[in-house]
């Protein structure tokens, strides 16, 4: 699946779950509260990454892992809706600066 039918999907999720906020508390969460969420997730992901190294003992380990990380994925997608980021251009922006940097560090070790 491309990134932009991963966002669209998650997209979709994201309305549908906007529905059930509204019908529970009146109201859609906010971009805040959503980045929130976000950061309870990636908590959630560092125990599992925990288990995966053998700090952790916690049942179903591999499949929570990937779930997790899946629900972090669509986390992202959606902030970066929210916010109206283009993902794919700022990750390939991204991650050609950090090729640059990591270049001049091999080539200059004392920088």
């Amino acid at each position: 699946m491309e990134l932009a039918e991963l966002s669209d999907r998650a997209w979709t999720l994201r309305q549908r779950y906007a529905e059930l906020e509204i019908r529970r508390h009146g109201r859609p969460w906010s971009r805040e509260e959503i980045a929130l969420g976000f950061v309870g997730d990636v908590g959630d992901l560092m125990k599992l990454v925990q288990a995966a190294e053998g700090v952790r003992a916690i049942p179903d380990a591999r499949a929570r892992l990937e779930h997790e990380l899946a629900d972090c994925l669509w986390s992202v997608l959606v902030l970066a809706r929210l916010y109206e980021v283009d993902l794919e251009g700022a990750f390939d922006r991204t991650m050609a600066e950090l090729d640059a940097a990591i270049a001049t560090r091999l080539r200059d070790p004392g920088s």
